[in-house]
């Protein structure tokens, strides 16, 4: 994983330079190999992005040196071309060439020297001094084509708008923006614990080359990857961007990944408890797209119980921070984290303590049974895992909700439908009512965190004494804006308030 760009400053004179660029050669590790690319850099454009990322390919650390205000062709300020040089991932460093490029070069002595394709022909001054230390100069500006949409990280940001939300529905149940919006504000003051499986999700952006002519097999290049912390982990992370203060336990393994997100979380502010487990893996879910279609999705993990052991230190820590807890979520994908006799404990010290409990419990590739969690104040499963817990396919939606609220002793019953929206079952004066949210997103890019986003922030509304027709709506504008992005990345409150503006408009 690389470190976060930075620029190296130095007065200007030559020994200065030396010194810095000694100081970056010993800041890498000892084995690690030093590319080097420079230029003006005026406008970022792809053409520079394809190089700077050949150039981060072919070594382990990229250095870009940076030429100065000045000189004709220099048309944009030094300090906005360095800040556009640090937001690219793939930079490590950014050397202000102060000093003549032959001495910047001679004092980092780089292992790679990267020049566009066009160079090549032409006298390079570089070739002589990677000559005098046994480096390269290699030429070559990256692939054609770039990953996705010309751009690294398009596909992580597209945002169709929220659709609005039925006025019969708002009408039905004299639902307003005003209590909406005082309801997510809210959130700041509640205290909520999530325990469950922390996930990790890769999506990789390819780019298709075709079919294979020895089989028929589609073969695609991997251009760029991104990972988020899916998961109960991005329950909690919901939970937290959206206001609340947060505790998470899980169980990862004794692998970098799990420790790269539960760092992650702890920076956004959530009290992580990780407890390790070395006989599993942290799940990794990696998903193969190409054009904003996911291709292939190839999961690493096991999905056996935690032993006693683990159980018991979960217990520990959980009996450590209920008393500080106002809602409890069990957010379980079955690889393990939450075997019977945990729910059971957990669900027992909660509801002695009347601490409000919600549960999603998943089924779509792994078996989940979503009535194991009783007597929860919310559950949120999918039309396909409500039938697999009643066992009946025939009857009606409306029936299947009924069935599984007795079952479960449930408070209210919400089926996610996919597409197709969102049906609740609740009381309304005393009585047992269903009613039904269509999908708010026009345009999903990515459904994978639609459910979490629902799951967290509907739970978090009842939490806040928001009616389940109310709290139905705000978590159906939560999904929507999170089936608007690709990865699972935390929900702001700001950005659900404004999502909430549009769509009860």
């Amino acid at each position: 994983m690389r470190e976060i760009a930075e620029t190296v400053r130095y007065p200007g004179s030559v020994p200065d330079l030396r010194r810095i660029c000694n100081e970056m050669r010993q800041g890498f590790g000892p084995e690690e190999t030093v590319g080097f690319v420079s230029g003006n850099f005026n406008v970022l454009h792809l053409g520079h992005l394809r190089l700077l990322k050949f150039a981060s390919e072919s070594a382990d650390r990229l250095v870009v040196g940076l030429n100065p205000d000045g000189p004709r062709e220099v048309t944009v300020p030094f300090e906005a071309r360095r800040e556009a040089l640090d937001m690219v991932s793939f930079v490590d460093c950014v050397l202000p060439l102060d000093q003549p490029l032959t001495e910047a070069l001679t004092a980092l002595k780089p292992d790679i020297i990267v020049k566009g394709a066009e160079h090549k022909e032409h006298f390079n001054v570089e070739q002589a001094i990677v000559d005098s230390y046994g480096g390269r100069l290699i030429f070559g500006s990256g692939d054609v084509a770039f990953s996705e949409s010309e751009t690294p990280d398009s596909d992580f940001s597209r945002q169709p708008p929220v659709s609005a939300v039925p006025s019969e529905y708002i009408a039905r149940h004299s639902l307003d923006l005003i209590s909406a919006g005082r309801t997510v504000a809210a959130f700041s003051g509640l205290r909520v614990t999530v325990i469950g499986d922390l996930i990790v999700d890769s999506y990789i952006a390819c780019e298709p080359i075709g079919m294979s002519q020895e089989d028929p097999t589609i073969v695609v290049t991997p251009q760029s990857e991104k990972r988020f912390t899916g998961g109960a982990g991005a329950v909690a992370g919901h939970a937290r961007s959206l206001g609340a203060s947060v505790s998470f336990l899980t169980v990862v393994g004794r692998d970098e990944i799990g420790d790269v997100s539960l760092d992650g979380l702890e920076q956004l502010g959530v009290q992580v408890f990780g407890f390790r487990d070395p006989t599993r893996p942290t799940p990794l879910k990696r998903r193969y797209r190409a054009h904003g279609k996911t291709l292939l999705r190839v999961n690493e993990l096991r999905q056996h119980d935690v032993d006693e052991t683990v159980s018991r230190r979960i217990v520990e820590a959980f009996d450590a921070i209920l008393e500080k807890t106002d809602l409890l979520l069990f957010s379980d994908f079955n690889y393990g984290c939450l075997p019977q006799a945990l729910v059971d404990t957990l669900s027992a010290e909660a509801r002695r303590r009347n601490v409000m409990m919600a549960a999603d419990s998943q089924a779509s590739s792994q078996f989940g049974d979503i009535s194991r969690f009783k007597g929860m104040n919310l559950i949120t499963p999918t039309e396909h895992e409500a039938r697999l817990s009643i066992r009946d396919f025939n009857v009606g939606l409306a029936s299947t909700a009924e069935k599984l609220k007795a079952n479960t002793q449930a408070g209210v019953v919400a089926i996610t439908l996919g597409g197709n929206g969102l049906l609740v079952r609740a009381e309304s004066d005393g009585e047992a009512f269903a009613d039904r949210l269509p999908a708010l997103c026009p345009v999903p890019v990515d459904t994978a965190g639609a459910g979490d986003s629902l799951f967290t922030s509907m739970s978090m509304s009842l939490c806040t004494g928001a009616s389940p027709w109310l709290s139905a709506l705000i978590g159906s504008v939560a999904a929507s804006c999170q089936v608007s992005r690709i990865g699972n990345k935390p929900l702001q409150q700001t950005e659900l308030i404004d999502a909430l503006r549009g769509a009860m408009a």
